[in-house]
């Protein structure tokens, strides 16, 4: 019995020692966490969607979830073969290029007008704190933050380990000019030693203004935060970069919800939609999009080019893992016929040409 007490004694100590890590971050504070209280969207000591999100479908549990995860075999979700990735000379980009280049998962770089962005960057190899786990896959890390050039806006859409990587961050902050973020989020910036003046924190339906007729919207998402045991005591945000001859909708993680449909009523249409697209399951069902809702997103949002992300870097699903690509291309020929923007990894999407061939890069791959 004392063997077994002091065991247990000796793992809640370890345990609470690692979280003290500081690519933990920190919960929002004093000033931060009382402008937090002012939100709207604050309420009983947390962030809320728009409408009524479980966590978890009715019938799931975390315990089984996780076991599933842990022990139940489930084919193809990680790729036999090599991802592959084209390694673009970012630094010698024209700037006057309107492009955009992904880097996996949700990660990606788009000049737009004159502006450099970064948006969820995660370059570290892995998407979780925990060691030796949540590798990406082999092909997918032939960037560093080393290749980028200064960037004018790094935004984030919350402070998940696959959005918000401590390790990029960290390597990032001397090319950084502004970050851009939801309510709270700047609290693990200003720990991590990025200044105060460089971080924007905004609620949902805000505008910055960012140069002529240029102006960056935060905007809805439905989904959730939280790096630590508290969760959705940070904002989620999506974004909407608007020139006076361009919008572009960058989603963040979201499950599907009116306010696609508000949003492409409000800006009239995109030009590009990147929607959130894989690691979904039937027991998270509400806060990601399976690919019949992509689409359908995509339709609400008046868009003209719709760019799948949320998959091809990490396993954080237990279905194949090039299913979401391979589903949603199919289903789009079958009832939607929107362009599809799936580019390799490092491939150089051209945003003013919307008749841009990309490959289906997956197809073939074990």
């Amino acid at each position: 019995m004392l063997l077994s007490v002091t065991i247990f004694i000796i793992f809640v100590i370890a345990f609470l020692l690692f979280m003290q890590l500081p690519q933990f971050g920190k919960a929002p504070q004093r000033e931060r966490l009382e402008k937090i209280r002012q939100s709207p969207h604050y309420k009983e000591g947390s962030f809320k969607n728009l409408n009524f999100t479980p966590y978890l479908s009715e019938g799931y549990s975390m315990t089984k979830i996780t076991l599933e995860f842990i022990f139940k075999n489930f084919p193809k979700t990680s790729p036999m073969d090599t991802i592959p990735s084209i390694k673009t000379d970012l630094k010698a980009l024209p700037k006057d290029e309107n492009i955009l280049v992904w880097f996996g998962h949700s990660s990606y770089f788009i000049q737009l007008n004159g502006l450099r962005f970064l948006v969820d960057p995660v370059l570290s190899g892995s998407a979780s704190p925990v060691p030796y786990s949540t590798h990406s896959f082999v092909g997918t890390d032939i960037y560093t933050v080393d290749d980028f050039p200064e960037i004018d806006y790094l935004l984030i859409s919350h402070d998940h380990y696959d959005h918000l990587d401590y390790f990029t961050i960290l390597k990032l902050k001397p090319k950084i000019r502004q970050v851009v973020c939801g309510l709270g989020v700047g609290e693990h910036f200003e720990y991590w030693g990025y200044e105060p003046a460089k971080i924007v924190e905004k609620d949902w339906d805000e505008r910055l203004e960012i140069g002529e007729d240029f102006a960056l919207h935060t905007a809805t998402s439905r989904h959730f935060s939280g790096r630590s045991l508290k969760r959705s005591n940070t904002l989620w945000v999506s974004f909407v970069l608007q020139s006076k001859d361009y919008t572009l909708y960058v989603g963040g993680d979201s499950g599907y919800d009116t306010h696609f449909e508000e949003l492409g009523n409000k800006f009239t249409g995109f030009d590009l939609v990147i929607l959130d697209n894989g690691q979904y399951n039937e027991g998270w069902k509400e806060l990601h999009m399976f690919s019949h809702e992509v689409l359908q997103a995509g339709n609400d949002l008046n868009a003209k080019r719709i760019m799948p992300v949320h998959s091809g870097k990490f396993k954080l699903a237990n279905h194949p893992w090039d299913e979401p690509l391979e589903t949603i291309v199919a289903l789009n020929e079958e009832n939607f016929h929107c362009p599809i923007v799936t580019p390799r990894i490092g491939e150089v999407v051209m945003l003013n040409d919307s008749t841009q061939t990309l490959s289906r890069w997956w197809r073939g791959m074990k």
